[in-house]
């Protein structure tokens, strides 16, 4: 499996950079601007939107260039004032779709673009953007008391996507620190209500992983949403077993 293989297909992708996006706005909506990201410290709200917005504009530029494109300062983002804040989005979220769409028909589907783990589709860039979306809907929702909602498949993506990135070259150059996953085969088996899960083994040479549903030395289980936020490092573990330290340890670990 590569890192641009998705558990769900491109057209449901979209439906999520969408739904996540629209979420992000509703949380915002109404926030005080000034006002800290418990889970992002270094940020404030409105930071939180200059980052999402510019992020899907910055992954659009990529996507039509198809060169790397200078990652912009969120604090230097001017998304307007609270009461704009959602068209802003909504028009950057716009911006990715109709450059994913423009590039792939342009080549036929044949159009590699750059990302940091080496060419892509264009459609890496949607699917990385949702990714970094659904998070930060949570972390928007936290701040401001707002509901948070990601749908169970959707969630999953997430998980995948985020242990297919862990699993590169390119992570373990950005991140040193993963060196300190490898192991002699001890297993961390994610495993959430109702669906497959996802077993990670640690090896002498670094983490393998894959879907399934098996017994580990530590087993984290719950909704698959909770599940997500805990591997983002937004919400503490709950439904442990086994050797939880294991798990501590990945969650200190894999922080980017």
């Amino acid at each position: 499996m590569t890192v641009e293989d998705a558990s769900v297909d491109a057209a449901r992708i979209v439906e999520g950079l969408w739904e996540q996006t629209a979420g992000f706005a509703r949380a915002v909506a109404g926030g005080e601007p000034d006002a800290r990201v418990p889970t992002c410290p270094e940020w404030r709200l409105r930071d939180l939107v200059g980052h999402i917005g510019q992020a899907h504009r910055w992954a659009a530029e990529v996507v039509r260039t198809g060169t790397p494109v200078p990652v912009p300062d969120p604090r230097e983002a001017d998304p307007g004032t609270p009461a704009a804040w959602e068209e802003w989005l909504l028009t950057g979220a716009g911006e990715l779709v109709a450059a994913v769409r423009e590039t792939e028909d342009r080549a036929r589907g044949r159009a590699e673009v750059w990302s940091m783990v080496g060419p892509v589709p264009p459609r890496f860039w949607l699917r990385r953007m949702f990714c970094d979306t659904a998070v930060h809907h949570y972390d928007a929702a936290v701040t401001t008391g707002a509901a948070f909602e990601i749908a169970d498949d959707l969630a999953a993506d997430v998980l995948t996507e985020g242990m297919q990135l862990l699993a590169t070259p390119w992570a373990r150059s950005a991140k040193p620190e993963l060196a300190k996953l490898r192991g002699r085969g001890e297993r961390l088996a994610v495993l959430p209500d109702g669906m497959a899960g996802w077993l990670v083994t640690r090896t002498p040479e670094g983490i393998r992983w894959e879907r399934g549903r098996g017994n580990g030395d530590v087993e984290l289980s719950g909704p698959v949403a909770e599940c997500m936020l805990v591997l983002a490092r937004r919400l503490p573990p709950r439904d442990v077993t086994g050797d939880r330290a294991l798990l501590e340890h990945w969650l200190a670990h894999t922080a980017f």
